[in-house]
């Protein structure tokens, strides 16, 4: 029950109680909605964080690759729930929507022979994502989940392997071809995002990582951030490498957080 503050008068009293009295009955007819999921930290999309316009959005960019036949909806029904899990913080629906963004914005300048099969890995990269399983093991079961939901689908067995290929390479951000610089660059975008951004996102994953304890988090990612900041390129693309002292300027800000 929510306290009410009781105005002043009998007038007044009898109406609030005929107002309780009819949100009860409206209770007792509709059904109680499902709890809210947790936000989101990061908004990556300009969305404010409403995901029902960031999947509207989704389901157009899914009809394009995979079309709107009954097992392709299936498929990404699938999808979304997946990126729904409570326990994504960062990880979920507004950051696949980035990602894709981000790819049609690299896409044109970039020497990419099959757009479909990185649009379509970018659904894929963090579909299978527990942050308790051991490094590369997410991206190795979402590529084996895309190859068999793709194949399913009709898909081009070449489109098909050229996605299981560049989930793959998510493991390590470190590509050797075109495409798998688009993605790779797409992934790693918020890197170079604003102050602001890049610390929701770095906080948005501390809370995915939740279970890991504060002594152990700030060693394991301080390794991660020196990983990337002793890169001689973050970035790949063209439109992206311009970025790069950006990110950096992020990386070392959270890493002085951390030791």
């Amino acid at each position: 029950m929510i306290p009410l503050e009781r105005p002043a008068g009998d007038v007044e009293a009898r109406r609030q109680v005929v107002q309780l009295v009819e949100v009860h009955v409206a209770h007792e007819v509709a059904p109680s909605p499902a709890p809210p999921r947790p936000p989101a930290l990061v908004d990556e999309t300009r969305h404010d964080g409403h995901d029902g316009v960031v999947e509207e959005e989704l389901r157009d960019r899914w009809a394009v690759d995979a079309g709107r036949g009954r097992s392709a909806v299936v498929a990404l029904e699938s999808l979304l729930a997946r990126y729904r899990e409570p326990y994504r913080r960062y990880h979920g629906v507004a950051h696949v929507l980035r990602v894709l963004r981000t790819i049609d914005e690299l896409v044109p300048a970039a020497d990419v022979t099959d757009p479909a099969a990185v649009r379509l890995a970018a659904w894929y990269h963090d579909a299978i994502y527990d942050p308790r399983a051991p490094a590369g093991h997410n991206e190795k079961a979402s590529a084996a989940l895309a190859e068999r939901e793709l194949g399913a689908l009709g898909q081009p067995a070449g489109r098909v392997a050229a996605v299981r290929r560049l989930v793959l390479v998510t493991a390590g951000h470190e590509p050797a071809d075109a495409d798998e610089a688009v993605l790779c660059d797409a992934d790693l975008a918020v890197l170079a995002a604003d102050p602001a951004t890049y610390t929701a996102y770095a906080t948005g994953v501390r809370v995915e990582y939740g279970h890991v304890d504060d002594a152990a988090w700030r060693e394991g990612r301080a390794a991660v951030l020196r990983t990337f900041l002793e890169r001689p390129v973050l970035f790949h693309t063209p439109a992206m490498a311009q970025h790069d002292a950006a990110a950096r300027a992020n990386l070392a800000a959270e890493l002085a957080t951390l030791t």
